[in-house]
């Protein structure tokens, strides 16, 4: 086995126990830092996958920023950290029926658009994915309105937990 394929094995298996705490985790403050090491975790994945800008998109982005918001709105809330109810109810066999369905239509959506060669690895990308991928940001009709709509509503997520967490006169 070769060194690459032991940090891959490391870190996929970081992925998915972080992941699996994040979703069982009975304090809210614990989950948020344990979707920290997720995503790190997923941009360490990235980073071996020799695709350097989703992992600096992951790092900045995810960590830097989303996961880092998530902090400060259970923090502003004040709310109490541990849940003393039960973490599961009586239908979560259909919530992973469905989870498991959707999983299964998504990767046949997908395979005609990620086509894996007879070698077990996808097609190969071209060199202007990077410059393509940037101009697709930057451009009207392509992704410009969901990344602002996804701003705007950060915006309002974070006014609103100020407001909640505010004192009432």
């Amino acid at each position: 086995m070769t060194p690459l394929q032991i940090i891959f094995l490391l870190a996929s298996a970081v992925v998915l126990a972080s992941g699996l705490y994040v979703v069982t985790a009975r304090n809210l403050v614990h989950a948020a830092l344990s979707l920290i090491v997720t995503l790190f975790g997923v941009a360490i994945l990235f980073a071996i996958l020799e695709a350097g800008f989703l992992a600096v998109v992951q790092v900045v982005l995810y960590i830097g920023a989303i996961a880092i918001l998530i902090i400060f709105a259970i923090m502003l809330t004040r709310r109490v950290m541990q849940d003393a109810g039960p973490q599961t109810n009586r239908q979560w066999w259909l919530g992973a029926l469905i989870a498991l369905a959707l999983f299964a239509g998504l990767g046949v959506v997908l395979s005609p658009v990620f086509p894996i060669s007879a070698s077990g690895a996808l097609a190969a990308v071209p060199e202007q994915s990077v410059e393509l991928l940037g101009k697709s940001f930057v451009d009207p009709n392509q992704y410009v309105i969901p990344f602002e709509v996804a701003s705007v509503l950060l915006l309002v997520a974070m006014i609103g937990a100020i407001m909640v967490a505010g004192e009432q006169k």
